[in-house]
């Protein structure tokens, strides 16, 4: 039996959401205000792996239960809108996915924005510095020295429509190019091969992204406006969570994030590009920073 692409990721979408269904979110109050099971939503990209992980080792440590769940971009959202999940912290605004939350999007109504989490987030057409475009009319222009081709990431992503729009529509002549569909791994895999053998490559990509620190690269001037412009990472609750989870609720909409970004953030993402497992990078750098991370909480939330 053939599927269509749409067809089959519905098809895992519903999948995955069924799987976090089993855990089910934490609609029980907890005792005191704190304490209790608490659901992490979070997609496999660079700083969300990062930001979700200290998340969780944070709550972990005043005393709640916390599982942390892997899952694609639109089921992350799905699992938080039917509260099987608590929350996120991977929603890119207001352009990237607006799909999925804003004035015509899929979930709006049904979960809450808590926060900005990071500032000045930039997505586009990211290249090695070595090659000579500079902007994405250039990169039309000697699509034949790219081979036609766009190495992307998972196809649930907003920056992965909008790139196939943008094909689709012929914008600025990106009709040209095939986008090749992936992961975050395989994007960084490709990438890394390319730059290597000194070869061009172009890629879909976003700052903040350990591939900024780790190789020469430039996101391409977009005159068409086919990525937005700058945007902001915020945190998403289920509706509920305010009333179940006071201390969490609390948390998220008033730590300072974007203060401790270098702090609790970026080590995490360069350790686990180094190769250590999230689990256990969030852990060190949450326990060397403790003193820190007390004086941001909440009163009654301490680790």
């Amino acid at each position: 039996m053939r599927f269509t692409k749409k067809a089959l990721l519905s098809v895992l979408m519903i999948a995955m959401v069924a799987s976090l269904a089993m855990a089910g979110g934490s609609k029980e109050k907890a005792v005191d205000g704190v304490g209790g099971p608490v659901n992490i939503a979070y997609v496999e990209w660079d700083r969300e792996v990062a930001i979700t992980h200290v998340v969780g080792e944070i709550l972990d440590r005043a005393g709640y239960d916390v599982t942390i769940r892997s899952v694609a971009n639109a089921a992350m959202w799905q699992s938080v809108a039917t509260g099987d999940s608590d929350f996120h912290v991977a929603a890119w605004l207001p352009v990237t996915h607006q799909m999925f939350y804003g004035p015509e999007g899929q979930f709006t109504d049904q979960v809450e924005d808590l926060g900005v989490t990071y500032n000045n987030a930039m997505l586009g057409l990211v290249v090695p510095s070595y090659v000579e475009e500079n902007t994405v009319e250039e990169l039309v222009a000697n699509a034949g020295a790219y081979n036609n081709k766009i190495v992307g990431i998972d196809p649930g992503a907003g920056m992965m429509q909008a790139t196939e729009d943008a094909i689709a529509d012929d914008v600025l002549g990106l009709g040209a190019f095939d986008l090749l569909e992936g992961s975050d791994a395989t994007m960084m895999s490709a990438l890394q091969d390319a730059i290597r053998n000194n070869e061009p490559i172009v890629v879909t990509g976003w700052a903040p992204h350990i591939k900024f620190a780790r190789f020469d690269l430039k996101i391409l001037e977009d005159p068409a406006g086919i990525y937005g412009g700058t945007e902001t990472i915020n945190a998403i609750g289920r509706l509920g969570l305010k009333d179940d989870l006071p201390l969490v609720y609390e948390f998220l909409t008033t730590f300072d994030w974007i203060s401790v970004e270098d702090d609790l953030i970026s080590p995490v993402m360069v350790m686990t590009d180094e190769g250590m497992n999230p689990e256990d990078a969030a852990a060190q750098i949450v326990a060397d920073n403790t003193d820190l991370i007390n004086s941001m909480l909440p009163e009654g939330l301490q680790i």
